[in-house]
């Protein structure tokens, strides 16, 4: 597994390398086929209400998805950590749930099966809510000079899904929602996170 860095308004020291190095080893135990660690580290100056903050993003590429987890703290290292047992709860459930499922005979059942029991058969449990972004593809922000918004543009290529492989994928990276092209209908549909642990899916004709 490649370990890639980034990092904003910082630099980083080899001793920081040495200690993600050093727990990268849980990763490639927990996770499946894990291609590459990607460890993005941002630093975010002093303000009124707030010390200077260091943010560390963890990705991990596997063959057909990732799973993501971000945190941040008043040091990289302290950050680092935070974000890690996130991540490493993520991959272990999504393993767990990968091996129950063999082994139990599982199969994978269809939309308006799973929409007519409200998505309660999806045996998910939600996690932390990160801030929200695509899963992969991030391509540059487009910054309107006449406008006060940002909007932050992402393509990825479709891969068709179910609605439970969507959920799956949308608790890998810690997001609300996920789009994805439903290989049950040949739409571009979305799955949801609502009240009560539950989930929706929305379709497009």
């Amino acid at each position: 597994m490649e370990l890639r860095y980034s990092t904003k308004n910082l630099d980083i020291s080899d001793r920081f390398r040495e200690y993600v190095e050093d727990r990268s080893g849980k990763v490639e135990q927990l996770a499946h086929k894990p291609q590459e660690l990607h460890i993005k580290i941002t630093r975010y100056e002093h303000d009124r209400n707030d010390g200077q903050r260091e943010q560390v993003e963890l990705t991990v590429y596997e063959p057909g998805h990732v799973v993501r987890a971000e945190a941040r703290s008043e040091d990289k290292f302290a950050a680092f950590d935070i974000a890690f047992g996130k991540l490493t709860e993520r991959l272990r459930r999504y393993a767990d749930k990968h091996k129950a499922h063999r082994g139990s005979g599982h199969h994978n059942k269809g939309a308006s099966e799973l929409s007519a029991n409200n998505f309660a058969d999806i045996d998910v449990v939600p996690v932390e809510r990160d801030v929200l972004e695509a899963a992969t593809g991030e391509i540059p922000i487009v910054e309107e000079s006449q406008s006060p918004f940002v909007i932050r543009e992402k393509v990825f290529k479709a891969q068709p899904m179910t609605a439970e492989q969507a959920v799956d994928r949308m608790e890998l990276v810690g997001h609300d929602f996920y789009l994805f092209h439903n290989s049950e209908n040949d739409k571009v549909s979305v799955v949801y996170r609502r009240k009560g642990w539950s989930y929706g899916v929305i379709s497009l004709k």
